[in-house]
């Protein structure tokens, strides 16, 4: 058995390197760009190609300065929200990562019972040039990670 496919593969190696030759003679076709080589198309999309605009709105937060309603823009940084550079790196971050952080919380999710306090907060505008209408609570362990993830497009909440 072991004979017959070395056998086997010899011939293979004979027939394919008698080819070679007459494969090589005909002028190569340009190859199609591969994945990898689009990685710069990639890191084209992590730059702002459009200007984010978004409209924080917090309440109950336990601390009565972040408690409000904050206009925050990027690309440049700018609006009323209080660390908007810093919202503004963490949203270019999710961009490079290619996550949204406003998807909400899977129905399905097995989420810790925890209460993380009555603070609720909506966040709407744009986002990439992608709409955004999106809640946050601290009412479970999922929706808690969810908001901290957010910090600081979202106040630390007591």
């Amino acid at each position: 058995m072991l004979r017959r496919l070395t056998l086997t593969a010899v011939a293979s190696l004979a027939a394919l390197s008698a080819t070679a030759p007459a494969a090589t003679a005909d002028p190569l076709l340009p190859l199609p760009p591969l994945p990898v080589l689009q990685h710069d198309r990639l890191l084209a999309r992590a730059e702002p190609t459009e200007q984010t605009r978004l409209t924080v709105t917090v309440s109950d937060s336990g601390n009565p300065t972040a408690d409000g309603v904050f206009d925050l823009e990027c690309g440049p940084a700018g609006g009323s929200h209080p660390e908007a550079r810093r919202a503004c790196d963490l949203l270019d971050e999710a961009v490079e990562t290619g996550k949204n952080p406003f998807v909400p919380t899977d129905r399905n999710a097995m989420c810790t019972m925890q209460a993380g306090g009555p603070a609720v907060a909506r966040v709407e505008g744009t986002w990439e040039g992608q709409p955004v209408d999106a809640r946050f609570s601290r009412a479970n362990g999922c929706e808690i990670s969810r908001w901290n993830n957010l910090v600081p497009v979202l106040p630390s909440a007591r």
